[in-house]
């Protein structure tokens, strides 16, 4: 067994000598190496896709409750009831989107905004292989609300 094997690495060792590389390995390296490039564009660039959703869902949340705050006041002072100003509250919300840098809409249904938000990502590792950005949604509700006094 000694001797077989002891035969072998001789082989290989003369093979190597003679400069005998046929470019096999190197296949095999590429191929990992972009298996691995691959993995970590979709780890890295996947990561910051969830971040930047995660970002549009704020900004679609927090643009809402910017819309939410535009409340009719001579109507609550006179009426003692919550209405919204349809056009300040759409105007609020989109200001509050374009201010993110993203893009979206924003509508008034009775007391309550709506806006979606669109987000894109560029990404950092994927776009090697062609997918350069990332589009991501998100909506977010809020209603106009009167407190109650404790």
């Amino acid at each position: 067994m000694k001797q077989r094997l002891r035969a072998h690495l001789a082989s290989v060792r003369a093979g190597f000598a003679k400069g005998d590389d046929r470019g096999e390995v190197t296949a095999f390296v590429i191929g990992i190496v972009a298996a691995l490039w691959l993995f970590a564009g979709i780890v890295v660039d996947g990561g910051l896709a969830l971040a930047g959703k995660a970002r549009a869902l704020d900004v679609a949340q927090e643009a809402a409750r910017s819309g939410a705050q535009q409340l009719d006041i001579g109507h609550l002072r006179h009426h003692d009831d919550v209405r919204l100003v349809r056009a300040d509250a759409t105007r609020a919300a989109r200001a509050y989107v374009t201010s993110a840098k993203d893009s979206g809409n924003a509508s008034v249904k009775g007391n309550a905004v709506t806006v979606h938000v669109t987000h894109r990502y560029h990404t950092q590792i994927l776009q090697l292989i062609g997918l350069r950005t990332l589009t991501l949604h998100a909506s977010g509700t809020a209603h106009a609300e009167r407190a109650t006094p404790q």
